[in-house]
């Protein structure tokens, strides 16, 4: 039997939509005010699940404290207070929208973890706006 254990965290990020292929003009007409060139910042929520067999011995999917730290280092030290676009190997190439930063968060915490175990991230942007990734979006 399986079972999905939840984590939540935060972390304040800077970004600016942007595709340097396009005009500046189409630029605006397709990010709006997110393409505001000194940049916008956003209060980050994310919610990680973890998905597997409960551990016989120690009850448990995951350690908690474990995945805590994997989201500490791989999101939270990464990506807290930075200028996503300027400070951020992962998105200097890659627009930084809530899609992308949600799979890229997906990549980095997923590597950390046992194989048997499925991964979700969900991404909250605003209260209001979110996504979420997981293996069934592969």
């Amino acid at each position: 039997m399986r079972i999905t254990v939840c984590r939540k965290e935060s972390f304040n990020a800077a970004h600016r939509l942007h595709n340097k292929n396009w005009s500046d003009e189409k630029n605006k007409a397709i990010f709006g005010l997110c393409n505001n060139p000194n940049y916008h910042g956003h209060n980050y929520e994310l919610i990680v699940k973890v998905n597997g067999e409960i551990d016989p011995d120690t009850g448990y999917v995951i350690d908690m404290k474990i995945l805590k730290a994997i989201i500490k280092e791989e999101v939270v030290q990464r990506f807290d207070h930075k200028n996503l676009n300027l400070d951020t190997v992962e998105f200097r190439d890659l627009n930084p929208t809530a899609e992308n930063i949600a799979i890229v968060i997906w990549k980095r915490i997923k590597a950390k973890l046992k194989e048997d175990l499925s991964l979700t991230v969900v991404l909250y942007e605003t209260p209001k706006n979110f996504v979420e990734f997981s293996e069934a979006c592969l």
